[in-house]
């Protein structure tokens, strides 16, 4: 089932898509129906009452290292970002002035659907919610290190498009057998522009479970966002992007000034 949190009437509701439709699950709206554009789109996740940790993951395709010249990372490189980067689906992300190299990246990310300490890759798809699609944008004009983006570079207000659904993580696994046979897409105004696999991670899901949970808790709506494959390139203000996961959604975005 593919879940969504959108505002309407003045006030934010639960959905799942319905036969091309939004339909509100909650009272006193459970049953009204909705067009698609008649609604704001927030991030497909539900509130949680402890502080949402966002666990990002930096060079995590090989294709996309050797892209910007580095060797395949020997272990998970990992930065974390504030639940205040997060935007939904047809959100403006902006533009800093002046920056000359902003692109998109295109990820698949993990939700923790219960509480995950010392997880073992064989049992790791037990702790996992569902699926959604994120945008990380990075500006390079900021970056100073690619193995540890600085704040300024990934974790900027607006930066983290993400949704438009979350998908139940059984429905994935019945449908593709695990989240590592999904494709990757984005287009820029119509264009694809980036084309990747999600089997090509270096560090699957399972093993990125095990690897936090082996020294933190990992809770109910933590996000792991998983890496991008090769192909960014650069965008400016009005561009259209779209970021597309297979079984998962596409994920629109324009950047603005």
């Amino acid at each position: 089932m593919k879940h969504a949190r959108i505002a309407w009437a003045g006030a934010v509701h639960e959905a799942v898509e319905s036969n091309g439709e939004l339909l509100l699950t909650r009272s006193p709206w459970a049953g009204k129906r909705l067009k698609f554009e008649e609604v704001v789109w927030l991030p497909p996740l539900v509130p949680v009452p402890q502080a949402r940790t966002v666990l990002a993951l930096g060079l995590n395709y090989a294709d996309h290292a050797k892209e910007l010249a580095f060797k395949a990372p020997e272990e998970p490189l990992v930065f974390v970002k504030g639940e205040a980067s997060l935007i939904g689906h047809k959100a403006l992300t902006r533009r800093p002035h002046g920056v000359t190299y902003m692109h998109y990246e295109c990820e698949l990310a993990v939700v923790i659907g219960r509480t995950a300490k010392q997880v073992k890759k064989e049992n790791a798809y037990d702790y996992v919610g569902g699926y959604t699609v994120a945008n990380d944008y990075a500006i390079r004009d900021y970056l100073e290190n690619w193995y540890r983006p600085n704040f300024r570079v990934k974790n900027r207000d607006t930066c983290t498009p993400i949704g438009p659904w979350l998908v139940d993580a059984k429905d994935i696994h019945e449908v593709y057998g695990s989240p590592m046979n999904l494709n990757l897409q984005t287009t820029v105004n119509g264009k694809v522009t980036q084309s990747g696999h999600t089997r090509d991670m270096i560090f699957d899901v399972p093993t990125l479970i095990e690897y936090f949970s082996a020294f933190m808790t990992l809770q109910p709506g933590d996000l792991i966002l998983t890496g991008t494959p090769d192909g960014v390139v650069n965008c400016d203000a009005g561009d259209v992007i779209v970021t597309s996961i297979e079984g998962v959604g596409d994920l629109i975005n324009t950047l603005g000034e």
